[in-house]
């Protein structure tokens, strides 16, 4: 970071238009971006002052899989810590998988959006998971059936208990919760158990669209209607006609664009910008937002009319810290998601890095979860993930209550933090006193069974107490 206290990128790139967009995007939250035409003179540039106080670099894969895995792998070495993004137009599993393995933070596919550089710089700097890898592991599978869907706590059953029933009727579905719970999925799931399943499902993400251009995404354009028109445009209502449309996000779109999609809904028809006529459209309509529609209605943000025309019926699923009970199944069954992707096999998951991931809260919901899995079966040497494959979640998890039941219940779940705060192992005395307090309070200080359990004896056990400090009554 420089003195000022902005934050300093630099960007390996030698092509002018894609610097100066980079540049651009990152400015707005406050990052300075040094420029670097080729890998030899950013690794000069590491040697210098402003490279020194560098706080992230994004590297734009021009080259061949090998050219950039070998300048990776340099960066690398150079700064083991420096967060490191590579920006594609190759969105390939396989390429992600090459750029991971030699050591980049991170994996951004052109064109690149604003909010998606900005969110995976912010995540990369603050040594979160959140968004990790998200372009590429959002498209790793085909639909999902409800069938296929894995999740067995009761609410999140109930939820799909509804979705299944309203499947079949053309009445608009609204699914609520968090970001990173799978209401996409449940909508694919919608669509595929609906006699609409023959055609397509178009989504359309209302926060994603600029708010002049909204009118014209949905409902399309002719020739000439308005300045930069300068051929006609299919809406995303045409496209979908005769099957399902899913506005993502619907509680983004401007209120003016609510006034136009309500009067669709109502009618049956659309009328693209400077058309003289409408035409009728055959389409379902299942609409997702992460907030609370009726209180979005109640803050003037949200038509009421509207609402109550979308909320035909209501699906409002729960967020995964609320159903850790199905981190388990889930867990295993996105892996074999993930191994079905070139270039990945399949991998076992040991008790323990389920207990690690049983106890974080996940506020990425299920998004986060198959990044975190994805990125850990990237790195994976073994046949099998252990705790210490997911070593940002062992930090994010440390010191966070064991969610739900008793602490004797959950004392597995609350896992042993194997790195500091600043990324560096914790002594082993330190891991080793962790371990046999977890197993006194696991076994509720029946020390025989703890000394049978760690594989020492008795004796053994209680010099090692007296060592580390320890009282027989931890937990």
């Amino acid at each position: 970071m420089t003195r000022n206290g902005q934050r300093l990128l630099m960007l390996i790139d030698d092509e002018p238009a894609q610097r100066r967009l980079v540049a651009a995007i990152a400015a707005r939250r406050g990052w300075r971006t040094l420029f670097a035409g080729e890998g030899e003179v950013a690794i000069a540039t590491l040697g210098t002052p402003d490279g020194m106080a560098l706080d992230a670099v994004i590297l734009d894969h021009a080259s061949s899989d090998a050219d950039a895995a070998e300048l990776i792998a340099e960066l690398r070495a150079q700064r083991p810590q420096l967060p490191l993004l590579v920006l594609t137009a190759n969105g390939s599993v396989a390429s992600a998988v090459s750029a991971m393995r030699a050591g980049a933070t991170d994996f951004l596919v052109k064109p690149i959006a604003a909010e998606r550089l900005l969110a995976a710089l912010e995540a990369a700097v603050g040594g979160k998971t959140s968004g990790e890898l998200r372009p590429l592991t959002e498209k790793l599978t085909a639909l999902l059936g409800f069938d296929e869907i894995v999740g067995s706590a009761p609410q999140f059953r109930a939820a799909l208990a509804i979705a299944a029933k309203a499947a079949r009727a053309r009445i608009p579905v609204l699914i609520e919760g968090e970001s990173g719970v799978g209401k996409e999925v449940i909508a694919e799931a919608i669509h595929a158990a609906s006699p609409r399943n023959k055609k397509p499902m178009i989504t359309i993400n209302c926060g994603a669209i600029p708010a002049n251009l909204v009118e014209s995404e949905l409902f399309g354009h002719e020739k000439g209607a308005f300045t930069g028109a300068f051929e006609r445009k299919i809406g995303r209502f045409a496209d979908a006609d005769g099957g399902t449309l899913f506005l993502d996000e619907v509680g983004e779109m401007p209120l003016d664009a609510q006034v136009k999609l309500l009067r669709v809904l109502q009618s049956g028809e659309i009328q693209p910008i400077g058309a003289r006529h409408p035409r009728e459209v055959d389409v379902r309509v299942i609409a997702a937002t992460n907030k609370t529609l009726a209180a979005e209605v109640e803050a003037g943000r949200f038509r009421e009319d509207l609402y109550y025309r979308l909320n035909v019926v209501q699906v409002t699923i729960p967020p995964l810290r609320e159903r850790v009970g199905d981190i388990p199944a889930l867990a295993r069954h996105l892996l074999a998601r993930i191994a079905e992707q070139p270039g990945l096999r399949p991998l076992g998951i040991t008790d323990d890095a389920l207990q690690l991931l049983a106890s974080y809260d996940w506020p990425g919901n299920v998004r986060q979860l198959q990044n975190a899995l994805f990125r850990a079966a990237v790195l994976c040497d073994g046949d099998g993930l252990t705790r210490l494959d997911f070593p940002q979640i062992a930090q994010l998890a440390a010191g966070r209550p064991p969610i739900g039941g008793n602490a004797n219940q959950n004392a597995g779940n609350a896992g042993i933090t194997l790195f500091r705060p600043d990324g560096n192992l914790r002594a082993l005395d330190e891991i080793e006193a962790d371990v046999i307090r977890l197993a006194i309070g696991h076994y509720r200080g029946r020390m025989t069974e703890v000394a049978r359990r760690l594989g020492i004896g008795r004796s053994t056990l209680y010099r090692k107490l007296g060592e580390l400090g320890i009282d027989q009554s931890a937990a």
